[in-house]
């Protein structure tokens, strides 16, 4: 049997290798790939959510929004600045295509685009996450080394290559959101049952040559198990040099199918593209070279990055610093997603520890929440209307979702204790459908929620689904 200072010296070994190989230097072509196609997505993204009018829509025209557990104190600006705010993301977007003035602009962007998704819950989804995250990570690395116009003003910038981790944790967040996706997908009602999907296909058709596969059963079930086995497998396949290519179709054609079938934004868009940094060196490089020709072509100069410097010089004496971090970082994207089995009952159900779990399109659930105020003191008990204080993604978002109904139901008592009455009781019945299972009460609809608190807890007023 080994002795201790064996297994101890053994171990030392694999961390030291294992730090060498995360330090070793790498070509900083994908990283300033990754860069210019990030910021380009994220302008056209912003300057698209103005123009459809979802800075009002989502952030003006609201009297109430939903907040996350424990920012509650964030609140909307006043109309003029939240447009403001949007102007500012839009420029630093800018700033980071193009790498000029980047850590300011990358930093600015995550503050401003984080903020925005903390005002209202109900406009939650997986990829407005994946931004903020991808925003952060790149505060934290010299995306702005090669090719950029830092670079260009400040040639002590320019560095050909980078440390491995550098690129390797856009590539971890990836496959983790990939991977996590299929796992969430191996469950009784999506591939025994091929729901939701045997509901959301059908409706779908009209879509051009393919629209009549739509209406088989079958369909359903072969898209439910490929979806499944595409996300669990997909970034593994992108990791090896021999299947890339047809990974990398594949991923063209998933993505392209969700967006036509699916509302869901850019998502599409920014998965097909992020990939891109599974692939090698050689491939970014000649991007970054067809990007100069065409550049020089409309009579903009570019210089080559230089060919000395070590990666060790770019963060000097915060290397631990940032290792540390990583190490918090990388622990919490892993084990975060899980806190769901602290919960007892159906997490599509309660959806206790579902956000920030990268699960994607997992079931078709909707609700109808009708509230009762009731005044303690005559007795008299009323009916809200809802779309008196939310729009319609609200209404329809918070119906099923029970930690909204409870926000609502506080909302609610405040608001008419100030219209004069007397420590009003909140109550909700709300009837939910979950998968085309037959709808049934989601909460108590005895339980007076005004005086009930939320928080990490599970709030046994939720009836248990069956």
């Amino acid at each position: 049997m080994p002795g201790t200072a064996t297994i101890a010296k053994s171990k030392s070994s694999r961390i030291s290798k294992f730090i060498q190989w995360i330090e070793a230097p790498v070509s900083a072509a994908p990283l300033a790939v990754f860069r210019i196609i990030f910021g380009a997505l994220m302008l056209v993204s912003t300057i698209r959510f103005i123009a459809l009018g979802w800075v009002h829509e989502h952030f003006v025209a609201p009297q109430f929004h939903f907040k996350y557990f424990g920012f509650a104190w964030v609140e909307v600006l006043p109309p003029f600045w939240m447009y403001a705010l949007h102007v500012l993301m839009i420029i630093c977007s800018l700033g980071i295509m193009l790498g000029a003035f980047y850590r300011v602009a990358a930093i600015g962007f995550f503050l401003s685009f984080t903020y925005t998704e903390l005002i209202d819950i109900t406009y939650y989804l997986n990829h407005y996450y994946f931004v903020s995250l991808v925003s952060f990570l790149l505060i934290l690395v010299p995306a702005n080394a090669f090719f950029s116009i830092d670079a260009h003003r400040n040639p002590a910038l320019q560095r050909r290559y980078v440390p491995r981790w550098t690129i390797a944790i856009f590539q971890f967040q990836l496959t983790l959101v990939y991977f996590y996706a299929g796992l969430a997908k191996i469950n009784y009602d999506w591939l025994i049952n091929a729901l939701p999907l045997k509901i959301w296909l059908p409706a779908n058709d009209k879509v051009w040559i393919i629209g009549d596969l739509f209406r088989y059963p079958a369909t359903a079930y072969v898209f439910s198990w490929a979806g499944m086995l595409y996300d669990t497998l997909i970034p593994f396949f992108l990791m090896w040099r021999k299947t890339r290519f047809w990974a990398y179709l594949a991923v063209i054609g998933f993505h392209t199918m969700t967006g036509i079938l699916f509302q869901i934004g850019v998502f599409p868009v920014v998965m097909i593209f992020s990939t891109l940094i599974f692939f090698s060196p050689e491939f970014h490089q000649k991007l970054i070279t067809g990007l100069k020709s065409l550049l020089n072509k409309l009579g903009f100069t570019t210089t080559n990055a230089a060919t000395s410097g070590t990666t060790s010089s770019i963060f000097g004496g915060r290397k631990k610093l940032v290792y540390s971090f990583l190490i918090v970082y990388v622990s919490f994207q892993l084990l975060f997603p899980w806190r769901y089995l602290l919960y007892p009952g159906n997490l599509f159900w309660t959806e206790e520890g579902y956000r920030f779990s990268w699960r994607v399109m997992l079931m078709e659930k909707a609700g109808t929440a009708t509230f009762f105020v009731k005044d303690r003191e005559s007795g008299r008990e009323g009916v809200v209307v809802n779309s008196e204080f939310l729009n319609r993604h609200q209404e329809k978002q918070m119906a099923f979702q029970p930690d909204m109904l409870l926000q609502f139901a506080h909302f609610l008592h405040y608001h008419y204790e100030a219209e004069g009455l007397e420590d009003p009781v909140v109550r909700v019945e709300s009837y939910v459908m979950l998968n085309a299972h037959p709808s049934q009460l989601i909460v108590d609809p005895k339980v007076n929620l005004a005086e009930t608190e939320g928080g990490w807890r599970h709030k046994e007023w939720i009836l248990d689904w069956k």
